[in-house]
C-alpha cells in the first residue's frame, strides 16, 4: 500500500490512555487494595556470600497482627525463565547481599516491618566472588550444585564445577590465519558496570491463594504474564491453568519487570495465611537492591585490518558479571554471539560469550538486551582501530558495513528488505555535520577557552533475542454499533503499544480510529496468548497478529454478505466501515448490521458473531550450532545510528551536548509522535548510562549507593540542546505496513558515541564507563587514556 493512502499509520494520534493517566484513573497494583489483604516485607542478607547457621523466627511469630513467617525452610522451590537456579527465599547459603532470607505477612506494613526486627539469624560469613575474574578462577562456586541445575538445553551451555553459567561462542573462518595476515592488529579491554533499571513504579505483587484447591490468583506490575504463569505452574507443579496473573497498568519496566521476581514469594505468604490476599511492595533501596540489574560486562576484543580499511579478522571475549542467578543473564550473553559483531561484514569471527556467577545482585533483561554493552566495546573499537589506520572513522565504517548480498557472523544473508545501516550512518553524519577527527593544533587553538568541542558517530543493529517458537495472538470483536474491541496479551507499559495496534486495526477495517478501543488489562485467564512483552518484537508479530484478527474480520463479514447480496465473496470488498460489491456500489452494508449477525425483512438471520483471531509465530527461526554459533536467530533487524556534538569542560570534565542526532531504519513509522518520544527517552537514558550510572560495590560485595542519593540517572537539564530522531523506512516486506520495532534500540551505542566523541575533543581513548565528571577530569589531568 502506498504510504500516501494511509489514513492513520504514520500519523500522530494521542495515547490511547493518556487521558486516564493524566486525571488519575489508570490503576496500577500500587494503588490496589483487596478485603482482608495482608502485606509483607522481607529480610535481606547482609552479606555477599554466607551459611545460615539458624534462623529464629519465633518472636516474629508471635507479633500480634503477624499472620505467617517464612523462611528457605518453607520455600523449598526453584524458579527461573532459562536457567532454573533461583530461590524464592535463601536456604542454607546467602549468595548476594540484599538476598531474601525471610519473609512476613501482616495486617499492615508498620507490623511486618516490626516483626522483621524481631528475627535473629546466626551466619558464618564466607569468603565470596566479586569479580570477573575471580569468577573464571572458580576457587569458590557460587551455585555448588551447578552440574545439576535445569536449563534450556542445546540453547545454553553451563560449564561443570565452575561458574559459568553459560558459554556460548561463534566461529566463523579461520581467525588465527586472518590474524596472521593482517596489516595492522588492535587489542582492547573495556568495561562497563552494573546498572539500576529506576522505573517509576518500583516491582509490587499481589497473591490470593484458594483455600480449597492449588489455585492462585496474581496482579503484578509485570512484563510477562504469561510467562509468570508458565513459571510458577513447572515450579509449584501445578497446571498452568489453575494461575491467573493479571496485570493492569505499569509504571515502567525496561525489561527488569520480565520474567518471575516477587510474585512467587506473594503467593507462599498467601498460602500460609490461609488464602489471605498478600501485597508486596518493593522499596526503593530493595528495588536497586533485592531485585535485578543490568548486567556488568567485560569485553577484550582483537581486531586484524587490511591497510585499505577492511576487517579481516575479529575476536572477542564477552564476560559477564551477571550475579548471584542467571534466569534470565544467560540469554542477554548469548545475543552476544550473533549479533556483538556489529553491523559489519567480518569473514572470520571467534566470539565468545560467557555469562558468569558472582556473589552480587542478580541481572536480567535490560533495555537494548545486551547491545548496549556490547556496542560499547565494539563500537568504541571501530574508532580506536580507525585511530591506528590513520582513516575517517566513518570511511572505516562505510567501508565494512553490511549491504544487501553480505553475511552476518552467523550466517544469515541480508536483503532489501532487511534494512540499511548505511543510510542511518550517513544519515547522522550529516546531521551534526561530520568530516573528520580534529587535529592536534585544532583541539589546543580551543584549550584557552577551558572548553573543547568534539564530534562523534557510532553504529547499532538489533534483533529480538526469543526463543524460535516465539508467537502472539490478538482477538477483536464487533458491537452492533460496528465498534471494535482488540484484545491483545502484550502489555503496553509506556511505550505505546495499544495505540499503534489500535491504529493498525483502525487502517486495515477502514474504520474512525474512535471505534478501535484495545482493551487495556491483561489477563492470563482472558487475553490471548503472548510471550513476553520484551525484545522490541510487539510491532512486528502483534502487528501481524492484529492485521491477521482483522483480515479474518472482514472475511466473515463477506461472507455473510456475499449471501445478502447473493453474489461470489470475491466480487466484494470494504471501505469507510462498509461491505460493498466492487461493481453495484449501491450494494452496500455497514458492520454494524452484520457484526451479530443479518436480519432478512422477514425475521430470517444468518451469520453470527463476527470475531476475528489472528495470530503469529517468529518462523524460520534456528537454535545455534553449539560450536559455530551458525544459525538464523534474527526474526528482524532494526539497524541504526548516532552522531554527537559535544563539549568538554576541561577543568571539571563536565560534557555538555549540543546535537544528539539519532536514525533508525524502522521501516514505516506506526505513529511519529510516539516513535519520536521513544528515541528521546531512549537517548536520555543511554545518556545515563554513559555518563552518570553504575552500581557500585564494597569489596566485600555489599552495594554502596542503593538509592538515588548516590546512584544519578539523567534529570531534566541533562537534556542535549538539540535531539533530532530520523527515521529511514525501507519496508520490511513481511512487517505490518513495512514495519520494524525500535523500542530499545534508541539507548544502543549512546555510551559509544559520546567516548568516541570525547575522543575527537580530547584526544584521549576512553575504555571504562561511566564517562562521569570526575572521569574525564582525572584522565585530562593525567593526559593519558583511561585504559
Amino acid at each position: 500500500m502506498d504510504k500516501k493512502q494511509f489514513k492513520y499509520i504514520g500519523k500522530s494520534p494521542d495515547r490511547s490512555e493518556a487521558l486516564d493517566k493524566v486525571v488519575g484513573r489508570a490503576t496500577y497494583v500500587h494503588d490496589m487494595e483487596l478485603p482482608g489483604m495482608l502485606y509483607a516485607k522481607a529480610l535481606h542478607s547482609p552479606y555477599a556470600r554466607a551459611k545460615i547457621v539458624s534462623i529464629d523466627v519465633s518472636a516474629a511469630s508471635a507479633l500480634p497482627g503477624v499472620k505467617a513467617v517464612l523462611t528457605g525452610e518453607d520455600a523449598q522451590y526453584l524458579v527461573g525463565l532459562y536457567m532454573i537456579d533461583k530461590r524464592i527465599i535463601a536456604k542454607d547459603i546467602i549468595r548476594y547481599q540484599g538476598e531474601v532470607v525471610a519473609a512476613v505477612a501482616a495486617v499492615d506494613e508498620k507490623t511486618a516491618e516490626e516483626a522483621i526486627s524481631l528475627i535473629k539469624i546466626e551466619y558464618e560469613k564466607l569468603p565470596s566472588v566479586q569479580t570477573i575474574d575471580e569468577a573464571l578462577e572458580a576457587k569458590i562456586l557460587v551455585h555448588e550444585d551447578i552440574n545439576d541445575l535445569e536449563y534450556m538445553e542445546g540453547v545454553f551451555f553451563p560449564q561443570k564445577d565452575s561458574n559459568i553459567a553459560s558459554w556460548n561462542k561463534t566461529i566463523k573462518g579461520d581467525v588465527e590465519k586472518a590474524f596472521e595476515v593482517s596489516d595492522l592488529i588492535v587489542e582492547s579491554e573495556l568495561s562497563l558496570p552494573a546498572a539500576a533499571h529506576t522505573p517509576i513504579e518500583t516491582h509490587v505483587a499481589i497473591a490470593e491463594a484458594d483455600l480449597y484447591s492449588d489455585k492462585l490468583k496474581i496482579w503484578s506490575s509485570a512484563q510477562s504474564p504469561f510467562a509468570i504463569r508458565q513459571l510458577m505452574a513447572k515450579s509449584f507443579g501445578i497446571a498452568e491453568s489453575s494461575i491467573q496473573v493479571i496485570v493492569p497498568y505499569v509504571g515502567g519496566a525496561f525489561g527488569g519487570k520480565a520474567g518471575i521476581h516477587l510474585e512467587p514469594l506473594v503467593a507462599l505468604l498467601s498460602r500460609a495465611c490461609k488464602g489471605r490476599p498478600v501485597k508486596y511492595k518493593a522499596t526503593r533501596e530493595e528495588e536497586f537492591n533485592q531485585l535485578p540489574s543490568r548486567a556488568g560486562m567485560r569485553g577484550r576484543i582483537k581486531t586484524g585490518v587490511m591497510k585499505d580499511g577492511k576487517i579481516n579478522a575479529l575476536k572477542i571475549y564477552y564476560d559477564w558479571d551477571s550475579g548471584a542467578y542467571a534466569d534470565y543473564g544467560v540469554n542477554v550473553g548469548k545475543t552476544a554471539i550473533y549479533s556483538g559483531a556489529g553491523a559489519y561484514e567480518i569473514p572470520n569471527v571467534e566470539l565468545h560469550s560467557r555469562t558468569l556467577y558472582t556473589n552480587k545482585v542478580f541481572s536480567t533483561a535490560y533495555r537494548g538486551f545486551g547491545h548496549l554493552e556490547t556496542h560499547w566495546v565494539l563500537e568504541r573499537q571501530m574508532d580506536i582501530v580507525a585511530q591506528k589506520l590513520g582513516m575517517d572513522p566513518y570511511e572505516f565504517r562505510m567501508i565494512n558495513i553490511l549491504k544487501p548480498g553480505k553475511t552476518t557472523i552467523s550466517g544469515e544473508v541480508i536483503t532489501e528488505s532487511t534494512g540499511s545501516p548505511s543510510d542511518c550512518l550517513k544519515a547522522v553524519a550529516d546531521e551534526i555535520g561530520w568530516t573528520r577527527y580534529q587535529t592536534e593544533e585544532e583541539r589546543e587553538a580551543q584549550r584557552k577557552t577551558g572548553k573543547i568541542r568534539g564530534k562523534g558517530i557510532a553504529v547499532l543493529q538489533k534483533a529480538p533475542a526469543m526463543p524460535t517458537n516465539t508467537a502472539t495472538a490478538a482477538i477483536m470483536q464487533m458491537d452492533g454499533d460496528g465498534n471494535v474491541k482488540v484484545m491483545i496479551g502484550a502489555i503496553d507499559m509506556g511505550q505505546g503499544a495499544n495505540t499503534a495496534m489500535r491504529q493498525i486495526t483502525a487502517e486495515v477495517l477502514d474504520i474512525p480510529l474512535e471505534k478501535v478501543e484495545v482493551v487495556w488489562e491483561s489477563d492470563t485467564h482472558k487475553s490471548p496468548y503472548d510471550w513476553q512483552t520484551v525484545a522490541s518484537k510487539f510491532t512486528f508479530m502483534g502487528g501481524n497478529a492484529v492485521i491477521k484478527a482483522a483480515e479474518d474480520m472482514i472475511r466473515q463479514m463477506k461472507e455473510v454478505a456475499a449471501q445478502v447480496f447473493r453474489c461470489d465473496v470475491d466480487k466484494l470488498a470494504h471501505k469507510d466501515g462498509h461491505i460493498y460489491h466492487v461493481h453495484h456500489l449501491q450494494q452496500k452494508l455497514p458492520y454494524g448490521k452484520l457484526a451479530r449477525g443479518y436480519s432478512y425483512e422477514n425475521g430470517n438471520a444468518i451469520g453470527g458473531i463476527i470475531v476475528g483471531h489472528g495470530s503469529y509465530i517468529a518462523d524460520g527461526l534456528t537454535n545455534l550450532d553449539k560450536e559455530t554459533g551458525q544459525g538464523l536467530p534474527a526474526l528482524v533487524w532494526t539497524y541504526g545510528a548516532h552522531g554527537v556534538d559535544l563539549e568538554v569542560d576541561i577543568e571539571t570534565g563536565d560534557v555538555h551536548i549540543f546535537k544528539i542526532a539519532s536514525a533508525f531504519d524502522v521501516g514505516q513509522v506506526i505513529n511519529r509522535k510516539l516513535i519520536e518520544g521513544q528515541v528521546i527517552g531512549g537517548v536520555l537514558q543511554g545518556i545515563g548510562s554513559a555518563i552518570y550510572e553504575g552500581m557500585k560495590f564494597s569489596p566485600e560485595g555489599v552495594l554502596l549507593n542503593p538509592s538515588f542519593t548516590d546512584y544519578k540517572i539523567p534529570t531534566a537539564k541533562d537534556i542535549p540542546d538539540q535531539m533530532i530522531p530520523i527515521f529511514i523506512e525501507n519496508p520490511q516486506f513481511d512487517g505490518p505496513f513495512g514495519a520494524r520495532g525500535v523500542a530499545e534500540h534508541p539507548m544502543i551505542s549512546v555510551p559509544s558515541v559520546i567516548g568516541n566523541a570525547l575522543y575527537d575533543a580530547l584526544g584521549i581513548n576512553f575504555y571504562k564507563l561511566p564517562l562521569n565528571a570526575e572521569n574525564v577530569a582525572l584522565a585530562i589531568a593525567a593526559g593519558q587514556e583511561t585504559n
